[in-house]
């Protein structure tokens, strides 16, 4: 029973960080540590309730989507076309298949985490200072060798607590490309890219899991899904550009989450959990309250 408690917990952790460049990932590996939520179940678990946040964002792009799956569009060379997409995910696989059992068995930590929010913040804080000149505004103005480079950028989240949306949208300011198009193309290229992620380690771990394991997935799956239906609920006057929720506002919340990992790091040392769990769930909700409706420029 106690480990739908800590679905639960993690579920809503997970729904509160997905749409935020905080690394979702480490927030529940953090937090399911300090629960004692660890070990295969929770590794696979980690994975596998992102998909039920990713799969949100057909909803929010489905005339994206239904654009990109036209069999005519597969191959454009500018946008998120099948092609495009397909690029840009190469790095990561190729990177994920490689080094997959030394991520899972040496990376998935909280101490491996708290190195990975720190210079999450540290690259994010950089990309805003020396972001070039945006040439391009719009999704659909994303070239082929700019989806091969964010591609690139995005094999730093294979680290956890490195975050994806936060190293692709940081390493697109650097190619000239703005915040609201790389956050349009990174939650876009997510979608395939997580559905491999989670079918490939459910493979590997099926064998190993019970029955009860499958109705803990479950849990954790809706509880995330029913957290980022009630932000959607409470986003009033929505519009395709506010779908996205990324509280991307600028440096001071590079330096936000730049602090939370200092803190993280003191807060372990000293075993103070209880401070440690108010500070990552705290956060994440007030970040979403300030920013869910900011407009990116």
């Amino acid at each position: 029973m106690y480990e739908y408690f800590c679905a639960v917990v993690v579920g809503i952790v997970e729904g509160l960080t997905e749409y935020i460049p905080v690394s979702s990932t480490g927030h529940m590996i953090i937090v399911g540590h300090m629960l004692g939520f660890e070990g295969t179940l929770a590794d696979l678990f980690d994975v596998f309730i992102q998909l039920g946040a990713i799969l949100s964002v057909l909803v929010v792009y489905r005339e994206k989507f239904k654009f990109i799956l036209n069999t005519h569009h597969w191959f454009r060379r500018r946008g998120p076309s099948v092609l495009n997409v397909a690029i840009s995910m190469f790095p990561a696989c190729l990177m994920g298949l490689i080094f997959h059992d030394f991520i899972k068995h040496k990376l998935f930590s909280p101490y491996t985490v708290i190195i990975g929010l720190v210079l999450g913040g540290v690259f994010m804080i950089f990309a805003e200072k020396k972001r070039k000149k945006f040439t391009v505004t719009d999704v659909d103005r994303i070239t082929s060798r700019q989806a091969l480079k964010i591609g690139f950028f995005q094999c730093l989240s294979l680290w956890p607590g490195f975050s994806r949306s936060g190293s692709t949208i940081a390493g697109s300011l650097l190619l000239g490309i703005s915040r609201k198009a790389a956050a349009d193309f990174t939650f876009i290229m997510a979608v395939p890219l997580m559905f491999l992620a989670c079918t490939f380690d459910l493979i590997k771990v099926i064998p190993y899991l019970q029955t009860s394991d499958f109705g803990i997935l479950a849990v954790g799956f809706f509880v995330c899904a029913a957290v980022l239906i009630l932000q959607t609920i409470f986003s009033d006057k929505r519009t395709e550009e506010d779908e996205v929720v990324i509280a991307w506002k600028g440096e001071g919340m590079k330096k936000v989450y730049l602090m939370l990992g200092l803190v993280v790091i003191f807060l372990i040392a000293t075993k103070i959990v209880g401070m440690l769990l108010a500070f990552l769930i705290l956060i994440p909700g007030i970040e979403w309250i300030m920013g869910c409706k900011n407009k990116l420029m």
